[in-house]
């Protein structure tokens, strides 16, 4: 038996299909705190944690505290006492506008860091931990996300609905690590790594810019140049890398993705 929270969600989906043959019990945070009830963990294999609040512009501090802290501390517990394997979403978001030093720009990042740092105080006592720093994912399965979806996802959505994409002025100069979501499910299910905290991402990050030159080829569709927003000043990572943690896996890249 498999516990997969944030089932609903792009990544959560994801893992679902990929274990469809396993006996899987859902957990979505609607419902997370009546999980409590829940009385068969001698027969539980492995817990994949992905639910949360992912917002990255949501404010509201208790309900990150509620979903993201507070349970994922609750679920590692169980973890433990139960001497369960447990693989947990983290976020690239935790390094902020550095490419390896803890610098969170917002509460959601604050949360991942929260737990993150929980995790290390509490590794030795867990049969197997590992918390994933996820960079840049993307892929099909996004149409739900709006504003938070990939820019993979939006441009190819905005080609469609009106024939130009939107990228920000200056976005030459904003480089991310995209990784597709298939590698990153395939990488936490099928790694050998021992107990930890890793990056993934594919080391090799590319700009929006280049993103959005990809898309408009595949799409046919021209690019629009707009300003970039005030409200995101201070608050936007500029560049993101992941540590080189996968050794000679091939990652799928952007252009092999809209190929």
């Amino acid at each position: 038996m498999i516990i997969i929270t944030g089932h609903e969600g792009f990544i959560g989906k994801k893992f679902l299909e990929k274990l469809k043959d396993k006996e899987v019990i859902k957990v979505e945070k609607n419902n997370s705190w009546h999980f409590h009830s829940f009385n068969e963990w001698d027969k539980v294999e492995l817990i994949i944690h992905q639910g949360a609040i992912s917002d990255t512009t949501c404010t509201n501090l208790k309900a990150f505290h509620h979903f993201n802290v507070e349970f994922t501390e609750w679920i590692c517990q169980q973890a433990i006492k139960y001497e369960i394997p447990i693989k947990y979403a983290s976020s690239a978001s935790v390094y902020g506008n550095t490419s390896d030093t803890i610098n969170p720009l917002n509460y959601y990042a604050i949360s991942k860091v929260i737990m993150d740092y929980w995790v290390q105080d509490h590794m030795d006592e867990f049969k197997l931990v590992q918390g994933f720093r996820y960079f840049n994912v993307y892929g099909e399965g996004e149409d739900h996300k709006n504003d938070q979806a990939s820019p993979v996802h939006k441009f190819s959505k905005q080609i469609e609905d009106t024939g130009k994409l939107k990228l920000f002025e200056g976005s030459d100069k904003f480089l991310r690590d995209f990784v597709c979501v298939d590698d990153v499910v395939d990488i936490v299910l099928n790694n050998d790594k021992p107990s930890g905290i890793y990056d993934l991402g594919t080391s090799n990050p590319v700009s929006f810019h280049h993103v959005a030159e990809c898309v408009a080829k595949k799409c046919g569709g021209e690019i629009e140049y707009i300003p970039f927003p005030d409200h995101l000043k201070g608050k936007y990572q500029a560049y993101t890398c992941a540590k080189e943690e996968w050794g000679d896996y091939k990652f799928i890249t952007v252009e092999d993705y809209l190929k």
